[in-house]
């Protein structure tokens, strides 16, 4: 079982950055398919950005060119850089892990972005 927590979530003003962290368990880690989803008030779920474990990235339209998707195996950790935050951008942050084939592993428990001035 893989359990994941994030961390780097907070408070912070349009055109503003954040760092949101995910630290995995296991030694499964660089076979994992890491992705960031984030879940708005009354909106469903949805993927923002997803690596393999190899690097190869993919990122939700909205996010292009914004946020950076990024892992680092050794640490089995991955990172969101979020650039030019946007009030768009207010929502519950949560990691994913997933095999190759796309079967989902585990949740994290979430992480608060709320960009506001």
């Amino acid at each position: 079982q893989v359990q994941l927590v994030e961390s780097g979530g907070g408070l912070v003003q349009p055109g503003g950055s954040l760092t949101l962290s995910c630290a995995a368990s296991g030694s499964m880690f660089s076979m994992l398919l890491m992705a960031w989803y984030r879940q708005a008030p009354g909106k469903q779920r949805e993927l923002v950005a997803r690596i393999a474990g190899g690097g190869a990235s993919n990122y939700a339209d909205s996010v292009k060119g914004r946020f950076t998707i990024s892992r680092n195996n050794a640490k089995n950790t991955v990172y969101l850089q979020m650039n030019s935050l946007q009030p768009d951008d207010t929502a519950v942050y949560y990691c994913n892990a997933a095999t190759s084939l796309g079967r989902f592993v585990s949740w994290g428990q979430g992480t608060q972005v709320t960009v506001s001035s």
